[in-house]
């Protein structure tokens, strides 16, 4: 198996368990985090090795990236594994597994790449490389059987491990936030370059709003090994502003907060299915914006406008991601309490339409394709 970030080890975590809950004697190893470790996974390398952010960044970690994907590939091919997962990380996956496939391993593609949104013709590439596709979101499959594509939709595991009823009264408690005091969650992120572009803007942005509204309170779930970049960042570009920092606890954060700013990707669905009111921000570095533009289908990027096929919540995106804009979005959404209502009916219906025991379905699809 091989996650390339953290949502994908959440996604593989999450996965691990149907998998060893069919076959306990289950032995898995690759890429991956924490949160496959948990489940038994041996890690080769740790997924933040995969970690880029866009083009850019990939190209100054071309090197290293590929030279960990040949390693990775032979040593797969002397030990000849039942099969292969890969999660997400479709720049990373598809070689690797249509050089796998080539060589008689099967492979199974968790998280279908975002053909309907952008790069259609990657699906030309997903055929020669995944015998199998599993899908999050349930238009997918009919979009990849066009192309002579196997895939199953299984609905999306953080729609099994996110309750339906949101535990806010628990989490303000654990987090030692009063019931009535106004929270803030602030996601920037959980990759290095991803915090260096957005950090500084969502910073300055919580700290204007601080100082709009006093008393509230700020949250920033920080990823592992993110927490000193955090607190330069912080020291250079909001010194006043009055921040938790947790490591990890990022569903508590969502859970508890009144609106969350966000980066775009992943973090969007929790949010909303969380029921959290959200200003969805996001920065490239300049080169990438025009090269997504040019592969670009949709109007928006957010998942929860994707899957609602409209702007549920505003997006501020490059030039627009800057602090005052972002704050002022953040204040509409605190101030609106009848949109906040009305956004979770809107979230708790996708969030039925998402979840389907994510982890049993992935696992008979996995098991029909492996013949076991």
């Amino acid at each position: 198996m091989v996650a390339g970030e953290a949502s994908g080890d959440l996604l593989a975590g999450l996965l691990l368990g149907g998998l060893r809950e069919r076959w306990p004697g289950l032995q898995t190893v690759g890429i991956g985090g924490p949160r496959m470790a948990e489940q038994g996974f041996q890690t080769w390398w740790p997924y933040h090795k995969l970690a880029v952010n866009g083009y850019v960044d990939a190209l100054r970690h071309a090197r290293e990236i590929l030279g960990i994907r040949n390693a990775l590939a032979e040593r797969l091919l002397q030990q000849r594994p039942t099969g292969f997962v890969g999660i997400d990380a479709p720049d990373f996956n598809l070689g690797l597994e249509q050089r796998l496939r080539q060589a008689g391993i099967r492979t199974i593609h968790f998280v279908c790449p975002s053909i309907w949104a952008w790069r259609g013709g990657r699906v030309k590439r997903i055929a020669r490389s995944a015998d199998h596709v599993l899908c999050l979101f349930p238009f997918e499959p009919e979009l990849l059987a066009k192309a002579g594509v196997a895939a199953t939709f299984v609905g999306h595991p953080l729609a099994d491990a996110i309750p339906l009823e949101v535990p806010r009264a628990a989490s303000r408690q654990a987090l030692g936030l009063g019931e009535a005091e106004p929270v803030l969650a602030v996601l920037p992120g959980s990759r290095a370059g991803e915090m260096r572009l957005i950090g500084p803007a969502f910073l300055q942005a919580a700290q204007l709003l601080q100082q709009r509204r006093p008393g509230l309170s700020v949250l920033l779930p920080v990823a592992d090994g993110l927490r000193p970049l955090l607190q330069a960042l912080q020291a250079e570009h909001a010194p006043g502003l009055q921040l938790q920092v947790l490591d990890g606890r990022s569903h508590e954060a969502l859970a508890a907060c009144d609106a969350t700013l966000v980066a775009s990707g992943t973090a969007t669905l929790e949010a909303a299915l969380f029921k959290r009111p959200m200003v969805i921000g996001y920065k490239v570095h300049w080169l990438n914006a025009r090269i997504w533009r040019t592969f670009g289908y949709l109007p928006y990027v957010g998942l929860p406008n994707i899957l609602s096929r409209e702007f549920v919540v505003p997006e501020l995106l490059q030039e627009a991601c800057e602090p005052a804009a972002l704050a002022d979005a953040l204040q509409r959404q605190l101030d609106d309490a009848a949109g906040a209502e009305q956004l979770a009916r809107r979230f708790t219906d996708l969030h039925h339409l998402l979840r389907r025991d994510t982890a049993r379905c992935a696992t008979d699809a996995i098991a029909q394709v492996l013949g076991a």
